[in-house]
């Protein structure tokens, strides 16, 4: 049974390998033939076809290019040309990928802004673009004020949709005086593969958020690959509740089926509620998760709907061992495709064969198409060992270390390069020389994994300061410095614990306060909801009298990190951000046994 099982995993390797690659080969073959040709393609042949709906917008593969070629036009009105950037701040819906292939088509490149950031965080974003033009819809505008004060320069505001404050620049209605017919003459901007798509952003080790390259050759490679990973056809409908911004929800999911002809169903967010009847409704076929969302529909009351569905397969990440086969069989989906990929990086890792707990495998056979390694990591020193030679150190079968990708600059080969960040700086953070061989180049991806004898990758945490918490990265530079600057304390040092029955890790801060009988934590909390995104304000407090520190002065976590939160053994104070009371309430054992249980919703 041993070696059918493993010709199974052969063969689904041997089939998803081919089907990558006979979608994303052709890619790198034809430099001319940008994301704009491929949605003019795509609405030549599909025309009429349903390509993206909403609750309240329908765009056909035709009106989609029609409604992108406004927005290409009103870029150029505006002055935008070959590289220059507008920063979109928007939640999901059929109209926002309409407005970054417009501002393509015209040549230029689209700024993906979270929707969960406000203040110093989103006033970052639009500034280290440079961004000539900004798209805000309505119902965050307050939101984008919060960040207007600490902008370098405010570019001309575009609000989409109805505003309370009666501004003028309603971009929705501007577009509509423009033409929908394809760009022609000296409007068309000669354009190639290498030019620059997008910028979405990523949290790295440490610091704010970071704008990565996303060319056009990568906005293929995640639409058309997944495409072919999953054997999309025009008859797939897709069911997308991923954050539009980011590359699972904005490229891959969308651009599986639509790169087929196929149908995406795109909500504003996820909802544990009316995901199944919402699935069954549409007639959709595949979805998008992460991993946190499968754990929230696991936990949900059994219904008849969890198994009235046409779901033939579902593709994301971060699906943990401890959920996996429950998952599946409780909701009989016959495949799931779980991966590991960078949005900037060069390594991609796929579970073609669903096997529980890997974010994926390489093959013997594909090691020469995919060179990635796992390299020891010094924890002291906050880089991969090196041995006496000065080259970087293999792991061994089960042994930890960071993931590593070989940087190739083979024109044949693009999927292989490291584009990188605006910032060239942030850049060269992300490269590691001299690993194996004089001169060789490697992408850090940041992330630590250990992989067995099959050569099966799995996932065991990020490196550094940062913590990965209701799919987003939580820096904890970023938090440290708006946790510092409140009246009252002293020193911060803040770090991620493990949560019962939550994926990730939840934000958690040790204080060192100037009077903690008088220290406001009511204000507190009004503070950190002002000046953080939800996923990033901490859910736990710990009061010290002073910081454990290292012989640098850097402050220590792994003893903290292990401690977590549970009152036995802990002489310090300790609070949770209870949602239920509205406040900071100091954990005892009654408090700590219910969050132990998972009884409170975090």
């Amino acid at each position: 049974m041993a070696i059918l099982d493993q010709v199974a995993s052969e063969w689904a390797y041997i089939r998803g390998a081919y089907g990558a690659l006979r979608g994303t080969v052709p890619i790198g073959r034809n430099p001319g033939r940008t994301a704009r040709e491929l949605f003019e393609d795509l609405a030549q042949r599909f025309g009429e076809r349903l390509a993206l709906f909403s609750g309240t917008e329908r765009l056909t593969f035709a009106g989609l290019d029609a409604r992108a070629n406004r927005y290409a036009r009103w870029a150029q009105s505006i002055g935008v040309r070959r590289g220059d950037v507008v920063g979109l701040l928007m939640p999901n819906r059929p109209e926002f990928l309409a407005i970054w292939l417009g501002v393509a088509k015209a040549g230029g490149v689209t700024a993906l802004l979270n929707t969960h950031l406000t203040g110093a965080s989103l006033a970052h974003c639009v500034n280290c673009t440079g961004a000539k033009a900004l798209i805000v819809d309505a119902a965050l505008l307050d939101q984008f004020e919060s960040a207007r004060p600490r902008l370098a320069a405010c570019p001309p505001l575009f609000i989409h949709g109805e505003a309370m404050t009666g501004v003028n620049a309603r971009i929705d209605r501007i577009v509509e005086g423009f033409p929908g017919e394809r760009l022609t003459g000296a409007a068309r901007v000669p354009l190639t593969i290498n030019d620059r798509c997008l910028f979405i952003f990523t949290s790295g080790a440490t610091g704010l958020p970071k704008a990565a390259n996303v060319n056009h050759y990568r906005v293929q490679l995640a639409m058309q690959g997944f495409a072919g990973l999953t054997g999309a056809r025009a008859g797939d409908r897709m069911y997308d509740c991923l954050p539009m911004y980011h590359s699972a929800g904005g490229l891959c999911a969308t651009g599986a089926v639509l790169s087929v002809g196929g149908s995406c169903f795109i909500r504003d967010k996820f909802s544990a509620r009316d995901f199944w009847p919402e699935i069954i409704e549409h007639d959709c076929t595949m979805f998008a998760y992460i991993g946190e969302l499968c754990r929230y529909l696991l936990a949900a009351p059994s219904s008849p709907v969890d198994r009235g569905h046409k779901i033939r397969l579902c593709f994301g990440n971060g699906l943990r061992p401890d959920i996996f086969e429950a998952f599946r069989d409780r909701f009989a989906l016959p495949q799931i495709l779980e991966f590991y990929a960078a949005t900037e990086g060069n390594i991609t890792i796929f579970n073609f064969d669903s096997k529980p707990g890997a974010v994926g495998r390489i093959p013997c056979w594909l090691e020469h198409r995919f060179p990635i390694k796992l390299v020891r990591y010094d924890v002291e020193i906050g880089m991969p060992a090196r041995g006496p030679d000065g080259r970087c150190i293999e792991c061994a079968p089960g042994e930890p270390g960071e993931a590593i990708g070989k940087i190739v600059n083979d024109p044949a080969r693009p999927a292989n390069r490291f584009d990188g960040y605006a910032d060239p700086q942030m850049t060269g953070v992300k490269i590691l020389r001299d690993v194996f061989a004089p001169g060789d180049a490697w992408f850090r991806s940041g992330d630590l994994m250990r992989k067995d004898a099959r050569g099966y990758f799995y996932f065991i945490d990020r490196i550094g300061d940062t913590f990965r918490w209701k799919g987003e990265n939580v820096s904890t530079t970023e938090v440290s410095e708006v946790v510092s600057a409140f009246p009252g304390v002293r020193e911060a040092n803040v770090y991620g614990v493990q949560a019962p029955g939550f994926e990730g890790r939840a934000g958690m801060a040790a204080l060192v306060v100037e009077d903690e009988a008088r220290f406001d934590l009511a204000g507190f909390r009004a503070w950190l909801a002002a000046h953080l995104p939800p996923y990033a304000q901490p859910l736990f407090l710990r009061f010290q009298r002073e910081l454990d520190v290292t012989a640098t002065f850097k402050p220590m976590k792994y003893k903290l990190v292990e401690q977590g939160f549970d009152p036995q053994g802990i002489d310090d104070p300790l609070y949770f951000n209870d949602p239920r009371a509205g406040a900071f309430v100091r954990i005892d054992r009654a408090l700590f046994s219910e969050l132990a249980r998972g009884a409170i919703r975090l």
